[in-house]
């Protein structure tokens, strides 16, 4: 059995369960998903990149079958987000931009949970940087498969490039300033930088509109 989290991962990770089954209720909102089926996908995102994370470190059972924290988490979440994105305005790209938000603060956190976890289990730090890459991306990645959307991860938005240069930054890091204060830089690198990446697609989506 894996050993519990220390706390600050644990909060980390608690943060990421809850704003990637936002994004995958907002998305399945937006797909006219029944609440069901939204929050279904929404679970499924929420632990999915933690869940492929331990099976590869060996880490078993996984992370939220020994905790249930991560379900109460997401469960209600996702029902709650559900209910707001089918209450917002369509057809303005508002709620599009609000899951792609939301999955930023996902990607970013759980990078940095990623690259702890493996770095916790001793591996080499290569092998922390690729688990800190698979487990920020693959929740994303398996809430646009199940919706039958090309995957962020495939597409030249650089998703899987900022968590694989945040997770180098934050190995570099973590030896000069200490765990923390690494965590916190490279985390809020990540998600500026991804949040640029969002801006950059909208203006050019709104371009292509206006022209």
């Amino acid at each position: 059995m894996i050993e519990q989290l220390p706390t600050v991962m644990f909060v980390l990770t608690v943060i990421a369960t809850a704003v990637m089954a936002a994004s995958a209720a907002i998305q399945g909102a937006r797909l006219e998903l029944d609440l069901f089926g939204a929050t279904v996908i929404a679970v499924t995102t929420a632990v999915g990149g933690g869940t492929v994370r331990d099976m590869l470190l060996g880490r078993m059972p996984v992370f939220w079958i020994t905790d249930l924290t991560y379900l109460y988490t997401a469960v209600p979440v996702a029902v709650v987000m559900f209910y707001v994105s089918t209450r917002l305005p369509t057809g303005n790209g508002k709620r599009l931009r609000l899951l792609m938000q939301f999955d930023a603060v996902g990607l970013a956190l759980f990078t940095l949970v990623g690259v702890r976890v493996a770095q916790e289990m001793e591996t080499h730090a290569a092998i922390a940087v690729v688990i800190g890459v698979i487990t920020g991306t693959v929740g994303g990645m398996i809430r646009d498969v199940l919706c039958n959307v090309t995957p962020s991860v495939l597409k030249e938005d650089l998703y899987a490039t900022i968590s694989l240069i945040g997770g180098v930054s934050y190995l570099v890091l973590d030896d000069w300033i200490g765990e923390e204060v690494a965590s916190g830089v490279c985390f809020l690198g990540m998600l500026l930088v991804r949040l640029i990446v969002i801006a950059r697609m909208d203006m050019k989506a709104q371009s292509s509109l206006d022209g």
